[in-house]
Parts: C-alpha cells; structure tokens; sequence
C-alpha cells in the first residue's frame, strides 16, 4: 500500500502531462476540383498546400482546450474551425486564452478556392491556382504564393505578402507591410503605417492609400486605366515605363515633389507644388497627392 501511495503523485503527473498534450491530426474528405475551404484558427499556425487530389487533408496538432475537429459540409464546400471547448462560435475570448495553440496543415485540389480567419496565426498559402482567396488577420503574418482571380486580405497587424499572380487584389493593414511583387490589372491597396512595395500591371485600376507609411510602386496604366495614390505623411516613389502614354498630375502640400515626367511647379498661392503633364496621346490618367510626404516619379531604366 505504501508502495503504490508513493508512485501516486507521480501518475498523476504523467496523466495531467498525457492529458495536456496536443492531439495529432490526421483527417481527411473526398472534395471537387474546385471546392470551397472555410478555415478558422484562433492561435498556432495555419499552411495551405495546393495539391493533385480531389480530397482535403488536415495534418498537424489540435492545442490543449481545444475541441475534437472535425472537416465538415459537402464535397463542394468544407469547413475546417477550431474552437476551445464550451463554445459554439469561432471566437470567444475569455475561453480562447485558456486554449493552447494549434498547427493545422491542410491541403486541397489545386483549383480550390479559400476563405480563411485567423487571429494569432500565421498564415502560408502555396500553389493555389483558379481559386478565389479572402483572409481575416489579427497579428499573424499573411503569405500568399498563388494564381488567383480574386486576393482579398485584411490585416490589423501582421504583414502581407504576395506572389505568383492577382488578378484582382484588395490588400489592407492597420500597421503591417504590404508587399506585392506580382498584381495583376487591378488592385486596391490600403494601410495606415505600414510600408507598401508593389509590382505589376498593367493596370486598368490601380489605388493606394496611406497615412505615414512609404510607398514604392512600379508598373504601367493600361489604356484608359487610371492610377491614384493618396497619401498623408509617407514618402511616395512611383516607377512608370518610359513609354507611358497618360496625363500625370500630381501635388504635395509641403513634401518635395520631383518627376522625370515634366517639372514640378510651386504654387503662385500657398505652400506646395504641383505637377501637371501629359506623355503621348493615351487617355489613362496618373494621380498622386501628398500632403507633407516627399513624391519622386521615376522613369524605369533611369
């Protein structure tokens, strides 16, 4: 008896430790070429492989707190949303700090498309191609390597960074960085004081919107397309082809403004310069404003 009471304490620590432990995940469901993947992580990590197989597959661990996952809904559309235990919804913070973190390595059709909400969690997208991607974020950090017709990202903190191809791309941060090295003809870009680098076009449409972050933009307006880049305080460098056939018209209030397309102006009235210029004969239209942050137009090959 005394033999088994002085072992008690010490199976009792392994129990809590094997109850503790985070779950692995092995989960699978047949899925169409094209299917829909919702997917929800409150903390941990979240990667999305693209792969050759009509199936989805959930690899890596469940945290601690967290209920039993299930992939749910129909081979079109799948869901895949960890919750801690006791909820019924995604989130519910005061029941979310107590759970620990989870790993989800999911995998789809190459032809899927994403709709995915994280909080605390990084996020990696590879190899999608012809689906649509929209993500939620809090502070995790957003990659996504894909072709896509349709990007759509918000973030509050974390970074967002994209390649392959966006066909369409609406990409927003509160304080993260936003790097776009691959836009296609349309694409909208916001953020307060994060740095902004993009790459692409021609664009048909094509906005920017800053507060105290820097801008570094490079590419073409198509014809008849239309570029606008609005700033407060951030710095603005925009790229242009040399053989850029648009109306330029650009302002600050107190930064400096220089162009290699024509020559800046300073106001007859007030403080600030102005830019007014046409290059060849096409009908698109160029336009950046600046209220104290400096604005350089570049020639590309300068």
């Amino acid at each position: 008896m005394r033999t088994a009471l002085r072992h008690l304490p010490l199976a009792t620590l392994l129990y809590a430790g094997l109850a503790c432990a985070d779950t692995p995940l092995d989960l699978s469901h047949p899925a169409t070429p094209t299917v829909h993947v919702t997917i929800g992580n409150i903390k941990g990590e979240v990667t999305v492989t693209a792969w050759d197989r009509n199936e989805v597959h959930v690899g890596g661990s469940l945290g601690d707190g967290a209920q039993p996952l299930a992939i749910s809904g129909s081979d079109s559309d799948l869901q895949i949303k960890v919750r801690a235990r006791g909820t019924s919804g995604l989130f519910s913070w005061g029941s979310d700090n107590a759970m620990g973190p989870t790993t989800l390595a999911v995998q789809v059709p190459r032809g899927a498309s994403l709709d995915v909400q994280v909080v605390s969690a990084p996020l990696s997208v590879d190899g999608i191609d012809g689906g649509a991607i929209e993500v939620d974020s809090v502070s995790g950090r957003v990659r996504i390597h894909a072709r896509t017709p349709t990007l759509q990202v918000d973030s509050v903190s974390g970074s967002i960074e994209q390649s392959g191809r966006a066909d369409h791309a609406e990409l927003q941060t509160v304080s993260g960085d936003i790097l776009a090295p691959a836009l296609g003809d349309r694409a909208r870009l916001q953020t307060v004081s994060g740095r902004v680098q993009a790459r692409g076009g021609p664009w048909r449409s094509f906005t920017l919107s800053t507060v105290s972050g820097d801008a570094d933009v490079a590419g073409g307006v198509a014809a008849s397309g239309r570029m606008d880049i609005d700033s407060m305080s951030g710095d603005v460098q925009l790229t242009l082809p040399a053989d850029v056939s648009a109306t330029i018209h650009a302002s600050s209030f107190s930064g400096d403004l220089r162009s290699a397309f024509g020559k800046a102006e300073h106001r007859e009235h007030g403080p600030g310069s102005e830019l007014r210029v046409r290059q060849g004969g096409g009908s698109a239209r160029v336009g950046i404003e600046s209220f104290s942050g400096d604005v350089r137009i570049r020639r590309q090959g300068d």
